[in-house]
């Protein structure tokens, strides 16, 4: 367990000031606002792209312990389908739920504390976008991928196909043939 007082960076639109909830359990507040997304809020396929617009719609409500945040952020994700690699554009929406505790309690390295009467949201957001990205995004559920011989596009042509391959191992009989047939 750990105490660590840190100062935060209140030009970022991530920390919110919570002075007027004071400590008076049951008071709340009501918070909308539309941010710039933070830099790598995501996964190397599909994420949020760094500076886009992420509406949050945020309850903070004090509690004994300290502050309660709940709510949800909502914002348009971009990637690439990992099957055929064409280019995903889709809204999300994503859940966020953090208790912040007053200075002075003891907290796991995990848990949040709050620091100068504000309250940081970076690793809550964090949290909540990036733990619930697919790891293997899809464009639909039934995408059929790419032709692993010649790589066309299966969904743009489900009968796609190719001759019959010989074994490597008899190409070189299947080449006399066709020199005996020349001949």
């Amino acid at each position: 367990m750990t105490s660590v007082h840190r100062h935060l960076d209140r030009r970022s639109p991530l920390v919110l000031d919570i002075q007027e909830l004071g400590r008076r359990p049951g008071t709340m507040r009501e918070v909308s606002r539309t941010i710039p997304a933070p830099a790598d809020l995501g996964l190397e396929v599909i994420g949020v792209p760094e500076g886009s617009d992420i509406d949050l719609d945020l309850r903070l409500q004090a509690v004994v312990e300290g502050v309660l945040v709940t709510g949800s952020a909502a914002t348009q994700l971009r990637g690439q389908c990992s099957r055929c690699l064409t280019d995903i554009v889709e809204d999300a929406v994503f859940d966020l739920q953090e208790l912040y505790f007053y200075p002075g309690h003891q907290v796991d390295e995990d848990e949040s504390l709050i620091i100068d009467d504000a309250i940081d949201l970076e690793e809550p957001l964090r949290d909540a976008v990036v733990l619930e990205l697919p790891f293997t995004p899809l464009c639909s559920e039934d995408c059929l991928g790419l032709c692993s011989e010649c790589g066309a596009d299966l969904n743009d042509d489900p009968e796609h196909s190719h001759e019959a391959r010989v074994d490597p191992r008899w190409e070189k009989l299947v080449e006399l043939d066709v020199q005996s047939s020349d001949d």
